[in-house]
């Protein structure tokens, strides 16, 4: 596999430079995870190849404030960053030699099936239909959808509210499919920071996705968003990889199970993530 670091935009690097002035962003980096030095796999699996390699190509979001927003350094932070570097660590493979590369929504699962990425880690909600083209290891988070609106706005107070309005998404979510089946007008984007400028505008009435993302663009965005309303579904975040790769889904599971146990999964949490949100237990992973 080829593995060059995609470049950036002009204009993500600019948004990262806006989040990184922002008081108490919770997007930086956490503490360094172990790096085991000699680790062995059974030849012929995903885990034996990208050790040997000693490197690995890693799919996140580049836009979500608290899971994965570039930074000052160019690369990614974030929680779901961190969860790639505790799966990195463990193969053998250190930080530096990680490749981030920039999925949205909508390409996922092409990323995954090309073999662009070697895993993705992504605010990627495990479903049925997904799990026919990909496969999940965990899941590692429980979020749920919840609706982002102007902070001086006192019409919309549930999922109720938004039937019949314009709301913005994001092409390929959970999130817009659920918007559709209830009744709103959705606004297609490719990324959740580009439903804030039609937020803003009034050409939608709110920004509807996974709590912990609207969390993090209203903290980064102080005084001028809310959330509001419970969360309305329930979006289990996993991490895909080729459908079928059984060995390397359960070997990621091993892997969650056992940050769960020693910290590692806290902490990372608490030096993203839970720099705004509370920190709650992680689910079971599904070893279907």
């Amino acid at each position: 596999m080829k593995r060059s670091r995609i470049a950036l935009v002009a204009a993500a690097a600019a948004s990262a430079l806006l989040f990184a002035g922002c008081a108490g962003d919770g997007g930086g980096g956490g503490a360094e995870p172990t790096v085991e030095e000699t680790p062995e796999f059974e030849e012929g699996t995903t885990m034996a190849a990208l050790a040997e390699a000693g490197e690995i190509t890693i799919g996140t979001k580049f836009d979500q404030p608290l899971f994965g927003l570039v930074g000052p350094s160019g690369d990614p932070e974030g929680f779901d960053v961190e969860i790639g570097k505790i799966i990195a660590g463990k193969l053998g493979i250190a930080e530096d030699k990680i490749e981030w590369t920039e999925t949205v929504s909508a390409n996922r699962e092409p990323f995954i099936e090309n073999g662009q990425v070697d895993l993705v880690v992504a605010t990627y909600t495990i479903n049925d239909e997904r799990k026919q083209v990909v496969s999940f290891a965990g899941p590692y988070y429980m979020a749920g959808q919840s609706i982002l609106v102007l902070a001086d706005n006192e019409d919309i107070a549930s999922e109720d509210d938004l039937v019949g309005q314009p709301v913005c998404s994001v092409t390929g979510s959970t999130p817009a499919a659920n918007l559709k089946e209830l009744g709103a007008e959705v606004l297609e984007t490719d990324t959740y920071s580009n439903c804030l400028e039609p937020l803003r505008n009034g050409q939608v009435v709110a920004v509807s996705t996974d709590n912990v993302i609207l969390a993090g663009l209203a903290a980064q965005n102080e005084g001028e968003f809310k959330v509001v309303g419970e969360p309305f579904t329930e979006e289990p975040y996993g991490i895909g990889v080729k459908l079928d790769d059984t060995d390397f889904r359960m070997w990621i599971n091993d892997v969650l199970e056992e940050s769960y146990e020693d910290g590692t999964y806290e902490e990372a949490w608490n030096t993203t993530a839970g720099t705004i949100l509370p920190f709650v237990e992680p689910p079971a992973v599904d070893r279907y």
